[in-house]
């Protein structure tokens, strides 16, 4: 749950910049544009082109650059929805000019900077929002209500694999602009996070396959991680994308003293001795407008939010502490 002392002053309609263009910046657009609550009046995006075409969908005046936006006088709030190396930078900019801010995970890619930006939104008497969405879906949802069923958890394991051939030339298939794998894709430790609790010791491996060597973009990576925790659980997570998979996995399976969970894809099953229960998975469409609508829900009213930058910068150490297991091959100690 997310401190409501913050109660800025908020005059509606609440004047919304928006950094980026892609997917995640459409469906924060189609939102904005249903709430009467919000006025989208400025684009920032990274092609002349993509830009002129969303703001003319949207309605909103096309601006430069991030550096302009952000300063805008027009502006209250900051939607950053671009590639994962500039969040930190934007996001204090904006928090330094006193607009609220939301961004899609992760906060920042520098542990250290992230920690900054926190405190610097307190300081500020801003709303900084990091978006997970993962935690509204319904397999997270699922698991969160099924898993007093099961007794007391010993293991966890969570892949995602998704095979792309060809690669196309992307920024999520680039070191410096994705980042560490498992800080790109944080959802999949603050998952575990979220349910299990703190983490005390991590072990990983990463790694990327290229055409060339030296070239900043790959065509495949692989992320392995076991993270131990203070309950004593032992959880394992795999990442990867790209050329050199061949077969799409998404499942999450939970092991406990009673029984176990197991979601593949939409399909949630519970085992139990010898019996097996189907769990309902509720749909994964509409939450970055769920997002979305329960940011402006807590500037308007205050009711409070799922979840608080705390909460994503303790994931963002522990996607830390997988980087340097993996860079210094050995276990991490938090």
């Amino acid at each position: 749950m997310t401190d409501t002392s913050l109660k800025p002053l908020i005059v509606l309609p609440l004047k919304v910049g928006l950094v980026g263009t892609g997917y995640a910046a459409r469906l924060r657009a189609e939102t904005l544009k249903t709430d009467p609550r919000t006025s989208l009046v400025a684009v920032a995006g990274h092609t002349l082109e993509k830009t002129q075409e969303f703001c003319q969908i949207y309605g909103a005046t096309m601006i430069e650059s991030w550096e302009a936006l952000v300063t805008s006088p027009l502006v209250d709030l900051v939607i950053i929805c671009t590639v994962n190396r500039d969040h930190g930078v934007i996001a204090r900019a904006a928090l330094e000019a006193r607009k609220h801010v939301i961004v899609e995970y992760p906060l920042a890619l520098d542990v250290f900077e992230a920690e900054k930006l926190v405190v610097l939104a307190q300081s500020q008497n801003c709303l900084l929002h990091v978006e997970h969405i993962e935690l509204l879906s319904g397999v997270h949802q699922a698991l969160k209500a099924s898993l007093p069923q099961i007794g007391a958890v010993f293991y966890a394991r969570y892949a995602t694999i998704k095979p792309e051939l060809p690669v196309p030339q992307r920024w999520s298939y680039h070191q410096e602009l994705f980042g560490f794998p498992l800080m790109g894709a944080l959802s999949r430790l603050h998952r575990l996070t979220d349910l299990f609790g703190p983490v005390n010791t991590v072990n990983c491996q990463n790694r990327y396959q290229k055409r060339d060597s030296t070239d900043s973009y790959y065509t495949a990576c692989l992320c392995t991680s076991q993270l131990g925790f203070d309950s004593g659980l032992i959880a394992e997570v795999t990442y990867g994308k790209g050329e050199t998979f061949w077969q799409t996995e998404r499942k999450f399976e939970v092991h406990g003293k009673k029984g176990a969970l197991i979601l593949d894809g939409e399909q949630g099953t519970l085992i139990q001795a010898d019996s097996r229960y189907p769990i309902e998975v509720g749909s994964r469409r509409g939450l970055f407008a769920k997002d979305t609508t329960m940011v402006l829900d807590y500037l308007t009213t205050g009711s409070p939010l799922y979840i608080t930058p705390a909460e994503s910068l303790y994931t963002l150490k522990v996607a830390d502490a997988a980087r340097r297991s993996a860079e210094e091959g050995k276990t991490i100690q938090l």
